[in-house]
């Protein structure tokens, strides 16, 4: 059964996959009404289409990756219709035939549900729902329903609202097919139209308050992460199911859910953890990404997805068992790219070594990748030498200093003690020349992430004149 996170107003018009709760819907005069639903699991058809130049491999992949999607939002999936393409219809997606051979299907298994692994336009969905007559969902409709599910703050509940509003508002028209709009001309614009437009207007002042809303929201985690800008920030990112969330708790000794299916984690979690003697980094678990992610879905994440684009080191979280992993992070690359954070420094870490079966594998792996770490996040395989080269990471481009200061700056010399790592610290004296005066410096021999220089370089600037005096 379908149900959804938006307002009960608008519930006739978008439908969300959830077998074991009561489910809201809208009467005329706005009052809810609750049935409740067999916990049965909706039994699923799955539809894609290998086009002309498109790899079987390829397809059969996202129709598996589209199983477990299907999956994890209660469906059992009992069919799957796969045909090649030169194209696919505009009207019907996989052409009349097939639509008539789907519908003998659906009749002969008693589908409940349809799911196609690309997005469909209105049109096609609506001639589809006609010929068919049997509830339809794409793969963005499929996932925004996962993301709804699992859901938990409100910040996300916010997000995954504002995505699914954005994905109905040019859909509407299915739902009203019922109504006068059947028929033109004068005297026969009916309620169908209004009722659409009374649709479309009310949605649209929802999606205004949500995005002030998540305005605001954005507006204190950047407050937020401004109060962590002293500290080096590490955040994972990767392909759903990597194994970022148990990487975290393994690391961090926290507990954020783990669950073995996708799109467990929707939150930013972000915990302090030790990667070396008095080296403190923040640590930040984002939402992973999938191929042919929504775009609305990037685009309501914006607050979320934040930690990635401010990170200082990215780690890229690789399942190192699965057979195609450099598909994966093809995709993650292709998100990274979007969100202008290709460029930052980043580790890859390929994670659940222990499901390698054949050990000429994994030595193969670390032949290709040799500055990659190699983990088992769930067994605890790996994790001093991840520390190890995070850190080797975050100094790879650190910036020496070599400064002299009166040690009356107390301010800038705590600052410094702050962000940077001190090397070696020696008491003097010095004087500016011209002047007779001497002043106690200390000399400070430091080491520091260039995102501090803009900070540290007028700290030091003032002070260059110094001059270090053999004798007072």
């Amino acid at each position: 059964m379908f149900r959804s996170t938006i307002p009960f107003n608008v519930y006739r018009v978008v439908k969300r996959l959830k077998t074991d709760k009561p489910v809201a819907t809208a009467t005329k005069k706005g009052t809810k009404v609750y049935e409740t639903r067999s916990t049965e699991r909706e039994k699923a058809i799955l539809v894609g289409v290998v086009r002309s130049g498109e790899s079987r491999l390829d397809v059969d992949d996202s129709i598996r990756e589209l199983a477990l999607l299907a999956d994890t939002a209660g469906a059992n999936v009992i069919e799957e219709m796969v045909p090649s393409m030169q194209k696919v219809s505009a009207a019907t997606y996989i052409g009349k035939g097939k639509v008539q051979e789907l519908k003998e299907i659906i009749d002969e298994t008693e589908a409940d549900l349809l799911v196609f692994d690309d997005d469909l336009s209105p049109i096609q969905l609506r001639n589809l729902e006609r010929e068919l007559e049997v509830k339809l969902l794409d793969r963005s409709a499929l996932i925004l329903d996962i993301f709804a599910r699992h859901a938990r703050s409100a910040t996300a509940k916010t997000q995954v609202e504002l995505a699914q509003l954005e994905y109905i508002r040019t859909r509407l028209t299915r739902a009203w097919t019922h109504l006068s709009r059947q028929k033109g001309g004068i005297g026969m614009r009916g309620p169908g139209e209004t009722q659409i437009e009374t649709d479309r207007r009310m949605i649209g002042m929802r999606i205004s308050t949500l995005k002030d809303r998540l305005v605001k929201i954005d507006q204190q985690r950047t407050t937020q992460r401004k109060g962590r800008s002293d500290f080096t920030r590490v955040s994972f990112v990767g392909y759903t199911n990597a194994g970022k969330s148990t990487l975290m708790n393994a690391l961090a000794d926290t507990n954020v859910l783990a669950e073995d299916k996708l799109f467990a984690t929707l939150d930013a979690t972000t915990r302090t953890v030790f990667i070396a003697q008095n080296k403190q980094v923040l640590l930040s678990d984002t939402v992973g990404f999938i191929r042919k992610l929504p775009h609305r879905l990037i685009e309501s994440f914006k607050s979320t997805l934040d930690e990635v684009r401010e990170a200082d080191v990215l780690l890229h979280v690789l399942d190192g068992s699965h057979r195609r992993f450099q598909e994966q992070m093809r995709v993650v690359n292709e998100m990274l790219k979007e969100l202008s954070a290709l460029d930052k420094p980043t580790l890859l870490v390929f994670n659940k070594i222990d499901a390698i079966g054949d050990p000429q594998i994994l030595a193969a792996l670390k032949d290709e990748y040799p500055e990659a770490a190699f983990v088992s996040a769930l067994r605890g395989i790996g994790l001093a030498d991840l520390k190890t080269r995070v850190l080797d990471v975050m100094e790879s481009d650190f910036a020496q200093y070599d400064v002299i200061m009166p040690v009356t700056d107390q301010k800038a010399i705590a600052y410094i003690r702050k962000v940077a790592e001190v090397v070696s610290e020696e008491y003097m004296y010095a004087r500016v020349p011209y002047d007779d005066e001497t002043h106690a410096v200390v000399r400070l021999q430091f080491r520091a992430a260039p995102k501090f220089t803009e900070d540290i370089e007028p700290l030091i600037a003032r002070h260059r004149d110094l001059k270090v005096v053999e004798e007072v």
